[in-house]
């Protein structure tokens, strides 16, 4: 499956780092969007899937939603998803801005279902 392939498709998230939450080694990465993976889905760093979630306010235990964007990084080994609700649009640059608290540290390409 290429990176892109997701896009449009629909996936549970568990969230293991709830939004209003700090990162658990690097203290000063604030999370200001719930993050958490995709059971079943490794991804390149061993892991299962990483993935931000946007449009949804209040921190969750968990999330299904359609995988709007592919946040592909050019020097680390794994991607993220960014996940919304089903009907919720969102293009590249209000993404880029939304998950820039972590990918600030990333050299970045987007993958965006909408441009």
């Amino acid at each position: 499956m290429k990176e892109y392939d997701i896009l449009g498709e629909k996936v549970k998230v568990t969230v293991d780092r709830p939004l209003g939450t700090y990162h658990p080694r690097h203290k000063t990465i604030f999370y200001t969007v719930n993050y958490g993976y995709v059971e079943g889905i490794i991804a390149g760093d061993g892991a299962e899937q990483d993935a931000y979630i946007l449009g949804i306010d209040v921190p969750v235990e968990s999330f299904t939603g359609k995988v709007i964007a592919v946040v592909h990084r050019l020097d680390d080994v794994e991607d993220k998803w960014v996940v919304v609700p089903e009907d919720f649009i969102l293009k590249e640059e209000d993404i880029r801005k939304a998950v820039n608290f972590q990918e600030q540290f990333f050299t970045t390409e987007y993958y965006c279902l909408y441009k």
